[in-house]
Parts: C-alpha cells; sequence; structure tokens
C-alpha cells in the first residue's frame, strides 16, 4: 500500500511539473509575440521551466526508477491535457488559411 501511495504521489508530481512546464511555456509564447524582446524573455523562460522540472525531477525520483518513471507519466499525461485544452479550435485554423 506505501509503494502504491508513493508512484500514485510520484504521478501527482510529474502532473504539476508537466502544468508548470508547458503552462509555462503557452504563457511564455503569448507574451512573446507582443515583447520587445522576445528573445530574452524565450530563452529565460526556458531556464527557469528547465530547472524547476529537472529539480522537480531530482526530489521526486531519489534515485528509484519507478518513481522516475511514474513522474514521467503524470509529465506526458499533462502535456497530452494541456496540448488539447489550449489548441485553437479548427474553425479559426481553417478560416486563417483562407485568409492569406
Amino acid at each position: 500500500m506505501n509503494e502504491t501511495l508513493t508512484i500514485l504521489l510520484a504521478i501527482a508530481a510529474g502532473i504539476v511539473l508537466g502544468v508548470i512546464f508547458f503552462g509555462g511555456l503557452w504563457w511564455t509564447v503569448r507574451k512573446g509575440m507582443s515583447s520587445p524582446r522576445p528573445a530574452v524573455l524565450f530563452l529565460g523562460s526556458m531556464i527557469v521551466r528547465m530547472s524547476v522540472v529537472m529539480l522537480g525531477f531530482y526530489f521526486v525520483g531519489q534515485g528509484e526508477w519507478q518513481r522516475l518513471l511514474a513522474c514521467l507519466a503524470g509529465f506526458i499525461l499533462a502535456r497530452i491535457v494541456l496540448t488539447r485544452w489550449t489548441r485553437a479550435p479548427v474553425e479559426n485554423l481553417r478560416e486563417d488559411r483562407h485568409a492569406s
């Protein structure tokens, strides 16, 4: 039971890390379009997001591959959910193609 709880917590931590990483990426892209210095914004965001995720995986994993794998599964799950959630509607994509 204790091992199951540990794995579930690792999955939850992976989801949180994924939301931080991919949510931060989404925010950066949206703000980068109107930023006067987008390169600084993108580089700074990448460094912060990568640092947070790497430290998160390090502390969650604690040298055990099962925890790392569970955390990675949660991270990928968050990516899938956020990618679908932030996707532009199909109608808008079709209109943009015809407008050019």
